[in-house]
């Protein structure tokens, strides 16, 4: 982006000098304005940068988040299966000692 930005500053303060008489004032406010594009476009990039910077810790967050919800509803599952079989186990016992005391 600054090549460009060069590159075009310095096209038209050619320009500018080869139509003028007053040359070494327009060479003058040619780099001026250059040093203005050249802080923009500065500005802009670190203003980018920030941002995507921010950008970054949003979605770390987001994930994060997301990680922590799904390890808990990992959990709930993991306990529902557990009480599942234990009810299952303590179904299997009663019913294997209601055969046994029905035998005695």
């Amino acid at each position: 982006m600054k090549k460009i930005a060069f590159a075009l500053t310095a096209v038209a303060a050619l320009g500018l000098a080869a139509c003028h008489n007053n040359s070494g004032a327009d060479a003058n406010n040619t780099a001026t304005d250059l040093n203005v594009t050249e802080n923009a476009a500065y500005s802009d990039v670190n203003g980018a940068a920030t941002d995507a910077n921010a950008a970054g810790v949003d979605a770390n967050g987001a994930v994060e988040s997301t990680n922590s919800a799904l390890d808990k509803a990992g959990d709930t599952l993991g306990n529902a299966a557990s009480d599942v079989g234990n009810a299952v186990d303590s179904g299997a016992d009663a019913v294997g000692n209601a055969a046994h005391n029905a035998t005695k």
